[in-house]
């Protein structure tokens, strides 16, 4: 579909037909002729969706309508395909893929023609299942919406796009599986058939299958075992009936994947875990299906919405022609925020002055801000009005409710058309409507004036334009109005995906409705039209009461298509609920997104936000500042000059001191830098007494003089044991080596274009400067802020004192201070080297050191209160049961003593690290009050609704104590707190949204939905008295389906529904808030479609799209992008999260601990060989599913098949023990331990032996359960034999590791819920909903129910059933004494919770898989280092780490960087430099001790990737200072040892020249005079082997003398060593050759510069 055009273009046709295409007009590619086709399939498509029997049969006329639509349509596709046939030819033609689509669309059509004949001859019967011959035309509205998606980009990227999209769909589909194979083997062993009920004892008989009648009421489920499970009451006994109520349950492995699945997607699986509790143990059941909640939806499912979001992204950078270029917010379309009259900004229209003829004054008036204001006031007035109304039931006529409200609709009409009008004159009608904003209040204008004529007044659809004026008022604010435009602005992606969304609706509802119209003959009418199978088409993809519809239909099928069925409906339903539901949170984030350059200047300014501080001290000590200063003075005694001089308070000192003279000290120095003064030794200002006297005097200036000398030698003093020295090293190297780059930034930077290119990473020159300032700067703020509470604590002695009482440097405080802050030191270092040790199991060390001593014991305390709390119930309560009252004592008293501890220690509110300084002693402070007024109280007596119950609710935030004792659940908290912001944008929205659509319904509906209980009265009038009305029983379709149903009698009552109503504001909000979450919106369509009509179903249909798939997807889109904030990475750049994700990458990859192939051992050799086959591994791998498949059906001991299947499963668990032998024996039992892998493989291997004995001495109900958790387990090691799998189940692992804190702090809030639940709710009486299992009873039940109200399972029924009151109910004097609920807390509390945990931190368990899912979506092309490149390491690690410890020495490195191919290969030849830099990098940062897999890996990873553009500034300042180190080291190393070898070669050249200096010596009588010179001596070096260029050296060179210090040598020294090198004549040269003689030498020995400079780059690039 999106390749139309590109098809086309990239066709290539024969010359005679590309001929016959350039001179003949193609009547089918002109503009007129495409619009016709695409009308023709507008035609088609609506003539088949009016096709079905019960259409037919509703309106005879269109039988014949749809003949003459379709035979139309087929003629103009068959003249098509017959031109294209004709001007292209066949060949060609069949090669277009759209050519081939039309053509199959064409067959469809004659086919679905050729039925119709027969259904109009009577030939084919009405209902027939030859419809299902019509199911594939409606695909024809492909060739609709085709032409509308097109850009130019070649084919190729976008098949590997999607082909990759495709794979990765695939993969996680394939992990999906895994554990839904996973939990549906568990299910069928655990629970197997649920199928026992209870039946009443009379009139039952074995021979006869139960009746309704004899079924509880309502139908329960029982265990046949006395010792588990529901036992059935009196009167009744326990029995097994079959039930054929669709394919729900475990009886086989195919239903429990089936009931799996349906349990995944959260709906409906409370009724089985239910019936699972009733029949077995409750406990396993619970377990069983709160697990399977976790990870298949809200861990696994989740990973879709990462594959779409990253799938998505690189989507939208490739399709940038097709989305357009994200637009910008305009000043003009940005109001200021409404301050005064001097802020308030208005639109300057250009041409308004020259086209309006208005008086100025009116201009003026309409452009302050006033007039704005006063209009916005009038609209929320309105918008009060209109919602005030509220509709009685009292038999009054609807209009009488208008009678007040008409008027001020009236009024308020007039006045915003004069308002429009007004503007329109001062504008001009042109330049008015070139707004949005004034188009849309042209509009509303005009709609509401239409809306306020009388006859037209009470018409229902008009009141739109009222309710919409109330849009309006986003633009008050910027905020707001800005994140609206963020989020819709770009509307083209948004509103393509809701087109999309709508086309599938239109699609699969026609194709549906096709496939099962033929089963409306069985009074079912989900599909019998096209509007009631779209309905239950939308209902799907809502996953509101989905699976009643599946179940629906597969029970009209037959058997032999049931299955067929599920399978269609739940591949849509994953398909809308994974893929489609997922693309809406991909368009919010990809709205949320920013700019790349936004993001660099976003990360600046956070840099800059981070090293700011306060330099301002807390109100609470500024408090000291007010009161007059008091030191305590003491006598300071002269010092010894051997002792260090003694502190001088800084503040005493400024008393002598004058604050305009300013004296420096001697080592003082200032640094100005960019209008910052960087003060680098601390300077304190000096007060004199006097000022002093410009005449030379003595006496003040030797008290000058003295004062500046104490202040100065004090101050230099503390400076050496200060901070101030670490600062001044920091702040020495500001002008040095912290602007060095490294050589291949600055080779990279050569390369680049000018322009800058692609520069991806900031100018580091520039940022390095700027945030070594921001760092000084913030090291100055906190010298200030320190010193500031010096002053303080010198001046002022209650300062820095507990509670005004306990000294400052008491012993007895700082003895506190210890008790408080004493902990376990998880980081052990040697005490020699300082260094730290690595210990095994570090993160359970790190877990140990998270919090102090008295922190655990506190934990420790709380949670066991906690514990105690749970059970407390409304009988057994804290003043009648001495065991909970001893926790409750031990509680309150170790949190005294915790509190006066921490309180001596570090104060209550007026010290630095006051306790109450921070909202988490607040929080502790509270519940300990609470506590305490609780214990001092005990009450006896509760009344409901009362201050002592509110007190009991409050007692039951004592869990969220333990988010104030763990810094990670804080942290949790802060992450959530920093995203209120967005959050509360997203509300106002969805608050927005909620009253436009409540007060339409008020005036829609208000009144309308009242009706009589009993069905069969209409009238008013008529319902009076009582009449028998069906009890539900069961869900069971039971064989004898004919039986009545008990009936109950009930008194008539006509009132609203029982749930909602919109007779008033209020009740319609709470309503439509309901159905944000997806749930009772089908009870409102019911009410709808029966009460009033099809047409008035539309209103909550597009609530429901708006309010639920836009307006939810919201919250998790904002979520999502408030974690990347605070995690720093929705500012990254995508080189820089390619770099974070790799380095996560890394951190989880592991050396393959796999040991080396024995050579020296034949036997073992070929063992070794066998195991690593690829057709062994892949063998077991079939082995491991042969042996899991045999779980397919349930081991009970009373079946047939449970001894042979189990039988089977031994004899595959010897072929196991076998495996692990050859194994053992290949890479010997140490080596085989060394893997984690191959550990679990014996754990279970040996788990399989003993299960072997126990299966044949027992064959018993034990060896069985033991046999299959064998098998189980041993199904897991399936991940580690699949890659991919192996990579995702890492990534869920990793995403709950993460997600730990999140998850206790889910698991607290819930706590805290269910205690506060058994307050309120503990003795409300059983209804509908809150039933014998969905209760707050006991804490565990109300657990159970409040994780059911997190998936929303019918969470707004138990809250309407809380809500319980007279005269349903009876109240009691105390709250457990009544069985009434509490309308007002039943509200607030499921509310609040279904806000706060599904929205809010469910969401944030998507942030983390989408985070972590980027360890998995990786592609080969685009990666820094791929998955290959990491496997290629792990085996060149595993050939040099021999001894599999993970470590080697230092010096085996080379022999790593030597083996390594691929990506990461370094060439010693090639890449010389390279290869000395990485090795020594790992010498230097080790100091020649072990390195590990992981500091080899990080070392490449580093060396492999463009550190300016993926590494963050201080992360890429760092690196660069380290490799300009190292190459400096390098540099310095090498030039040295080729110094060394030139001494050597010169040394060794000397001693050559002293053998030719005396042969020299024998035959100089027979030689010329001028075979001594130097030219002479430079040939006969050369032919003894030397060079003349080992003349050629510096002019300056290091060398060491005898000492071990190096020396420099000057030139001539060189020259002095050099000189032996030249022969010498002295006797026999005359005064004329020795002076040529002297200057060649001195030519020779000090070479040119340019020379020198030559030969050093020749060397350095041939190294």
């Amino acid at each position: 579909m999106l390749g139309r055009k590109q098809s086309l273009r990239d066709q290539t046709f024969a010359p005679e037909v590309e001929e016959c295409i350039r001179t003949t007009t193609l009547w089918w590619q002109s503009v007129h002729m495409r619009r016709f086709m695409r009308f023709c399939a507008f035609l088609s498509l609506v003539s088949v969706s009016l096709n079905t029997s019960y259409t037919f049969q509703s309106a005879k006329s269109l039988l014949y309508i749809t003949f003459v639509i379709d035979s139309f349509v087929t003629l103009v596709f068959t003249a098509e395909f017959i031109s294209k046939i004709h001007l292209r030819g066949l060949k060609t033609y069949s090669h277009d893929r759209w050519s081939q689509f039309d053509a199959v669309m064409l067959v469809c059509l004659y086919i679905s023609l050729t039925l119709h004949v027969f259904e109009m001859t009577g030939h084919v019967r009405p209902y027939s299942p030859t419809s299902i011959l019509r199911a594939p035309r409606p695909l024809i509205m492909v060739r609709l919406v085709r032409v509308f998606l097109s850009f130019s980009m070649p084919r190729a990227r976008i098949t590997q796009i999607f082909l990759r999209s495709s794979q990765q769909i695939y993969n996680v589909t394939l992990f999906f599986l895994f554990f839904l194979s996973l939990f549906g083997l568990l299910g069928v062993q655990f629970f197997a058939r649920l199928d026992h009920h209870c039946v009443m004892k009379d009139n039952y008989t074995e021979e006869h299958v139960p009746s309704i009648q004899q079924l509880a009421i309502p139908d329960t489920y029982c265990s046949p075992i006395t010792t588990r499970g529901h036992q059935c009451p009196p009167k009744m006994i326990c029995v097994e009936i079959t039930n054929s109520s669709g394919y729900s349950g475990f009886d086989n492995l195919a239903h429990a994947l089936f009931t799996v699945y349906q349990s995944a997607s959260q709906e409906g699986w409370s009724h089985v875990m239910y019936a699972a509790m009733d029949s077995l143990d409750a406990f396993r059941a619970a377990f069983y299906f709160v697990t399977l909640i976790f990870f298949l939806a809200w861990l696994v499912k989740n990973v879709f919405i990462a594959v779409i979001t990253e799938t998505f992204n690189e989507i939208r950078v490739q399709f940038q022609q097709m989305w357009g270029e994200r637009a910008k917010i305009t000043t003009e379309a940005t109001p200021s925020t409404l301050v005064g009259e001097s802020q308030w900004r208005l639109i300057q229209l250009t041409d308004a002055d020259n086209q309006s003829r208005a008086p100025r004054i009116i201009k003026a008036v309409i452009n302050t801000a006033s007039f704005q204001i006063f209009i916005m006031i009038v609209i929320v007035a309105n918008a009060i009005v209109g919602a005030s109304v509220k509709f009685e039931h009292s038999g009054r006529p609807r209009e009488d409710f208008y009678k007040t409200l008409y008027p001020l609709e009236v009024g308020f009409t007039i006045l915003f058309d004069l308002e429009v009008a007004l503007k329109i004159w001062c504008y001009g009608y042109r330049s008015y409507i070139r707004r949005s904003l004034h188009i849309l209040e042209l509009v509303l204008s005009i709609g509401s004036t239409i809306h306020i004529i009388p006859i037209l007044y009470m018409s229902a659809p008009l009141v739109y334009f009222q309710v919409l004026r109330i849009v309006r008022l986003i633009k008050a604010s910027p905020v707001l109005e800005d994140f609206v435009y963020k989020i819709f602005g770009p509307g083209k992606k948004l509103g393509s995906l809701i087109i999309f969304t709508m086309c599938l609706l239109i699609v699969t509802s026609s194709i549906s409705m096709q496939l099962f119209c033929c089963l409306a003959k069985y009074e079912y009418t989900k599909f019998q039209a096209f509007p009631e199978a779209f309905m239950a088409m939308f209902q799907i993809l809502t996953q509101e009461g989905w699976t009643e519809v599946m179940n629906e239909t597969i029970l009209r099928s037959s058997r032999s298509i049931g299955p067929l069925v599920a399978v269609y409906f739940i591949l849509y339903h994953l398909f809308v609920s994974l893929i489609v539901l997922s693309l809406f949170v991909a368009v919010i984030l990809d709205n949320l997104e920013l700019d790349e350059d936004i993001k660099k200047v976003k990360q600046l300014k956070a840099r800059e936000q981070s090293a700011g501080i306060n330099e301002e001290l807390p109100l609470r000590l500024r408090v000291f500042e007010t009161f007059p200063d008091s030191p305590q003075m003491t006598r300071v005694h002269k010092a010894c000059n051997e002792f260090s001089v003694p502190k001088v308070r800084d503040s005493f000192m400024r008393c002598f001191v004058d604050l305009n003279d300013i004296q420096e000290s001697p080592t003082g120095k200032r640094l100005i830098e960019n209008g910052l003064e960087v003060t680098i030794r601390k300077q304190i200002p000096l007060r004199l007494l006097t000022s002093p006297s410009k005449t030379r005097q003595s006496s003040p200036l030797l008290r000058r003089v003295h004062v500046s000398t104490i202040v100065c030698d004090s101050n230099n003093q503390r400076l050496l044991v200060s901070d101030s020295a670490t600062q001044l090293a920091g702040l020495s190297r500001v002008n040095g080596r912290s602007m060095r780059r490294s050589v291949r930034g600055n080779i990279k930077e050569e390369l680049a274009p000018e322009g800058g290119g692609e520069s991806g990473g900031p100018t580091v020159r520039g940022q390095d400067f700027d945030f070594k300032m921001l760092q000084r700067k913030r090291q100055q703020a906190e010298m200030r802020r320190t010193q500031r509470e010096c002053d303080l604590r010198e001046n002022h002695p209650f300062f820095d004192t507990p509670l005004l009482l306990v000294g400052r440097e008491s012993k007895f405080r700082i003895y506190c201070q210890k008790i408080i802050t004493a902990k376990y030191d998880p980081k052990n270092r040697d005490p020699i080297t300082g260094k730290e040790r690595k210990l095994k199991y570090k993160g359970l060390h790190d877990l140990f050191g998270l919090v102090p001593y008295c922190d655990w014991l506190m934990i420790f305390v709380t949670t066991a209160s906690c514990a105690s709390m749970m059970f407390e119930t409304v009988t057994r309560r804290v003043d009648n049961t001495p065991e909970l009252k001893i926790a409750e004592y031990v509680f309150v008293i170790a949190m005294a003593i915790e509190l006066l501890m921490k309180t001596l220690a570090d104060g209550l509110f007026f010290t630095p690290n006051a306790l109450l300084a921070h909202v988490a002693g607040i929080m502790d402070f509270f519940i300990f009050g609470v506590s305490l007024v609780f214990i001092v109280v005990m009450p006896e007596h509760v009344p409901p609704q009362s201050l002592i119950q509110t007190l009991l609710v409050l007692r039951c935030v004592r869990p969220l104590r333990i988010f104030s004792l763990v810094p990670h659940m804080r942290k949790v908290v802060y992450e959530l707190c920093r995203g209120f912001k967005e959050i509360a944008l997203v509300s106002v929205l969805l608050i927005v949204l909620l009253f436009v659509f409540a007060s339409v319904g008020v005036h829609m509906f208000g009144g309308l939905l009242a009706r009589c209980n009993d069905l069969n009265i209409t009238r008013r009038e008529d319902c009076v008295g009582v009449f028998k009305r069906p009890v539900h029983v069961t869900r069971m379709k039971l064989e004898n389906h004919n039986d009545s149903m008990p009936v109950v009698l009930v008194p008539r009552v006509w009132a609203n529904p029982r749930r909602f109503n919109f007779d008033s504001l209020g009740n319609a909000m709470l309503a439509l808030f309901e159905v944000l979450s997806f749930k009772g919106w089908l009870d409102i369509r019911d009410v709808l479609l029966y009460r009033l009509s099809p047409l008035h179903t539309i209103y909550i249909h597009v609530f429901v799209f708006l309010g639920c798939m836009i307006g939810l997807t919201l919250f998790v889109g904002v979520v999502i992008a408030n974690y990347g904030e605070n995690k720093g990475t929705a500012l990254l750049t995508v080189d820089q999260r390619r770099w974070c994700d790799l380095k996560k990458r890394l951190k989880i990859a592991q050396p393959l601990h796999l040991p080396p192939r024995p050579d020296h051992h034949k036997a073992r050799a070929i063992i070794y060989d066998i195991t690593q086959h690829i057709i062994f591994k892949r063998a077991i791998a079939l082995l491991v599913l042969a042996n899991s498949s045999l779980l397919c059906v349930s081991w009970d001991t009373k079946q047939k098949h449970t001894i042979p299947l189990a039988t089977i499963s031994a004899g595959l668990t010897c072929i196991f023990v076998f495996e692990v032998l050859m194994k053992m024996m290949a890479f010997t039992p140490r080596g085989y331990w060394q893997s984690r892998r191959n550990r679990y493989d014996l754990f279970v291997t040996v788990l399989g032996v003993f299960w072997l004995g126990l299966h044949f001495i027992l064959m018993d109900e034990t060896s069985n359960a033991f046999g299959f958790i064998v098998v189980i387990l041993r199904f897991f090691t399936i991940t580690g034999k699949h890659a991919t799998l192996k990579m995702l189940m890492l990534t869920v692992a990793v995403s709950v590791y993460k997600s730990f804190f999140i998850i206790m702090g889910l698991f607290l809030l819930i706590l805290c819920y269910a205690l506060a639940g058994v307050i309120l709710f503990g003795s409300v009486k059983f209804g509908e909903n809150i039933s014998r299992h969905a209760n707050f009873r006991t804490a565990p039940n109300g657990v159970i129910t409040l994780f059911r109200i997190v998936t929303g399972e019918d969470w707004n029924k138990i809250m309407h059933d809380a809500m319980l009151s007279p005269p349903f109910c009876t109240r009691g004097h105390d709250y457990w004494s009544t069985d009434c609920g509490n309308f007002s807390a039943s509200l607030s509390f499921f509310c609040s919770f279904y806000v706060c945990i599904t929205y809010i931190v469910l969401n944030l368990l998507v942030a983390i898989i989408m985070e972590n899912f980027s360890l998995f979506y990786s592609n080969e092309e685009d990666a820094l280092l791929s998955y290959a490149d990491i496997r290629n390491f792990q085996n060149t690690w595993n050939l040099v780490d021999l001894s599999q410890r993970g470590m080697i020495p230092v010096s085996r490195v080379r022999f790593v960087l030597r083996l390594l191919k691929g990506r990461l290969e370094v060439d010693p030849n090639k890449d010389r430099l390279l290869f000395k830099h990485m090795c020594h990098e790992m010498e230097r940062l080790h100091n020649g001790e072990d390195v590990t897999f992981h500091d080899v890996l990080n070392m490449l990873s580093y060396r492999s990737v463009d550190i300016r553009k993926s590494l963050q500034l201080e992360e890429l300042l760092a690196r660069e200072e380290l490799e300009f180190l190292i190459e400096e080291e390098v540099a310095k190393a090498t030039i040295r040892s080729w110094l060394d070898k030139c001494l050597r070669r010169i040394k060794k050249e000397k001693q050559h020249q002293s053998l030719l200096h005396s042969l020299r010596a024998q035959n100089e009588p027979l030689l010329p005079l001028n075979v001594g010179t130097l030219a002479d001596a430079e040939d006969a070096l050369a032919m003894t082997g030397g060079t003349p260029n080992a003349f050629k050296v510096a002019t300056r060179t290091d060398s060491m003398n005898s000492s071990g210090r190096k020396v420099l040598l000057a030139p001539n020294e060189i020259r002095s060593r050099l000189l032996p090198l030249v022969s010498e004549r002295e006797d026999s040269d005359t005064e004329q050759n020795s002076l040529l003689k002297n200057t060649k030498m001195n030519s020779l020995i000090q070479p040119k510069a340019h020379l020198i400079v030559g030969e050093v780059h020749d060397w350095w690039d041939s190294q």
